[in-house]
């Protein structure tokens, strides 16, 4: 359903859904309104109250989780699929609150501590460098900016069942992260969390979700008992399910910015940006980038 994209040492390989039909092959009318309806449940009861100034989505793909964001001013979406970003548009719509951007997660284009809250979901799995990532995660939040995170997780009840049963080769209980298919992964709950708080996060909550995800239940079952039964599960804290939601805060120094309007910085040196028409051009080393239709587009300079 994806590709790698080209990569060197300083750059892994990235997950890249562009051209391809995530909206309507893997969730619209697919069976998957359980998951849909549990992640949001999970997201409700994490997210801050009040909510806040300005919000990055990271692997927004066609924007499905983005009216969750209603407590924040603006809502900046990014995929590193343009044609994800292009879908997340035509749902969501033109308009000022919302900032459409295609760009590689491991270097985004924004200055420091610009948001104060961070969400990815449904992303992890497919990052092969989770601290660099989640570094750069860190680097735009601004001081006890909230970060929600969605991992998949290892330690759930099939795999360790399948374990002991030996069904399967890889160690759930083992902390180590598991690439069962090729930029696939599976990571353990406590491995998570010790990466969080070694590039500057205080893990404050953290929720099993979808533990009612088997075909047959989702058969015969409607969605709306599976849901309030995971909404429940998701309250006893036990982290034996596939899917793991965890609240952070931003720990450290970071410069607070949350309130200029200037977003943007050079994804590879952190000059400024300077907006000319259709072009947005680096002050500092010349670069370009196009931005298409009211979409940012990072993923490679122009030549």
């Amino acid at each position: 359903m994806s590709d790698q994209s080209p990569h060197t040492p300083e750059r892994p390989p990235i997950c890249d859904y562009e051209g391809t039909d995530y909206r309507t092959r893997f969730w619209e009318n697919k069976g998957r309104d359980y998951e849909d309806k549990v992640e949001r449940i999970a997201l409700r009861r994490l997210l801050p109250p009040k909510g806040g100034t300005r919000f990055l989505e990271i692997g927004a793909g066609f924007g499905r989780l983005t009216d969750e964001y209603a407590g924040y001013q603006h809502v900046v979406l990014l995929d590193y699929s343009l044609s994800q970003m292009q879908d997340a548009q035509e749902r969501m719509g033109k308009s000022s609150r919302f900032t459409y951007i295609a760009a590689d997660l491991y270097r985004m284009p924004f200055k420091s501590g610009v948001f104060d809250g961070v969400s990815v979901v449904r992303v992890l799995h497919h990052v092969a460098d989770i601290t660099l990532a989640l570094k750069e995660v860190r680097r735009v939040l601004a001081p006890r900016g909230t970060f929600i995170l969605e991992h998949a997780s290892k330690r759930h009840i099939k795999s360790v069942v399948r374990w002991y049963a030996k069904q399967q080769t890889w160690n759930p209980f083992d902390l180590k992260a598991v690439e069962f298919v090729e930029l696939n992964f599976d990571f353990h709950p406590e491995h998570i969390r010790a990466e969080l708080q070694r590039v500057g996060f205080a893990v404050e909550e953290r929720i099993p979700v979808s533990y009612l995800r088997v075909e047959a239940l989702k058969k015969v079952v409607p969605v709306s008992i599976l849901a309030g039964i995971d909404g429940l599960l998701q309250l006893s804290g036990v982290l034996y399910s596939p899917s793991v939601f965890v609240r952070s805060s931003a720990t450290g120094a970071t410069p607070d910015q949350t309130d200029i309007s200037d977003l943007f910085a050079c994804p590879d040196c952190g000059g400024d940006l300077i907006i000319e028409g259709e072009i947005i051009r680096c002050a500092n080393d010349g670069q370009r980038w196009a931005i298409r239709d009211g979409i940012y587009d990072f993923k490679a300079p122009l030549e």
